[in-house]
């Protein structure tokens, strides 16, 4: 669905309070703790990743995981200047990667611009699309400009909000906003939901695994956002690159109640000798 609205408007922070607090401050001391939690400070200097897969469930919850895979990235503070971001439309249905019409996303850290160009080179693609419809509500994006926020010195977005791809439309956006060290894509996914702790303990690892091995074909029962990972497996070994797990939780782990739980990873992709 085209939405002819001219390009003026801000799409506000629809789950400020719900996933990750509405308080600057509160939420600056979560994300700050997250990072540091994840970080490293025996480890190799590491290859700042091309892409990163992270969570996107209420930071209580998947923020420890989530930071694992933004930590990696402290090191081109400097250097991302676009960030391509890739989430599954959860409350909209959309034919192939819809974006939206506002100029800026809101978080309570303040607006994040959109990459005009960026947006008007992927609209030239049949399956991109311009529509708010599930952008507007949608969590999975909105999670994770926090951290983008707090790490990156300058950048701007190109959030996509994925419906029914394949993993080649997915991968044909991603090789069309590739570019280099200036850009990093994000894909925001998490995994199983709703198993006993042990038996989703087992699912992801078997996912975790599938990744690793640049599978192309995982299925929505694994990850929610198994279409942009599948894109992203796809673009990853066309350009060589080598996915590293970073961390493999649940929510029984982070929060508690092991009756019913959603399973987390982050993972890194880059290039290494």
């Amino acid at each position: 669905m085209e939405n002819r609205n001219p390009k003026s408007s801000v799409r506000g922070a629809a789950v400020a309070g719900l996933f990750y607090p509405r308080s600057p401050d509160t939420l600056a001391a979560d994300v700050r703790a997250h990072l540091a939690a994840a970080a490293r400070p025996d480890r190799p200097t590491a290859v700042v990743p091309k892409a990163i897969i992270v969570p996107h469930a209420g930071y209580v919850y998947s923020g420890p995981i989530a930071g694992y895979g933004y930590e990696r990235l402290a090191p081109a503070r400097k250097t991302i200047h676009r960030v391509v971001l890739f989430g599954p439309a959860h409350r909209a249905r959309v034919r192939g990667l819809a974006l939206p019409s506002a100029r800026a996303f809101a978080t309570p850290f303040g607006e994040v611009a959109l990459d005009d160009d960026a947006v008007a080179s992927a609209l030239a693609l049949r399956q991109v699309v311009r529509d708010d419809a599930p952008h507007a509500n949608e969590h999975s994006l909105e999670v994770q400009l926090p951290f983008l926020q707090r790490l990156l010195q300058d950048f701007r977005i190109v959030p996509f909000a994925v419906g029914d791809a394949t993993a080649a439309e997915v991968a044909e956006v991603m090789e069309l906003l590739w570019g280099g060290a200036e850009t990093l894509i994000v894909v925001s996914s998490d995994l199983s939901h709703y198993h006993r702790y042990a038996d989703a303990r087992a699912i992801d690892r078997a996912t975790a695994d599938a990744i690793l091995a640049l599978s192309p074909n995982l299925d929505h029962e694994q990850a929610c956002g198994a279409t942009p990972i599948n894109g992203l497996i796809v673009a990853a070994r066309r350009h060589r690159l080598r996915p590293e797990l970073l961390d493999l939780r649940n929510s029984g782990d982070t929060a508690g109640d092991k009756s019913r739980v959603v399973g987390y990873a982050s993972f890194a992709f880059g290039s290494h000798a």
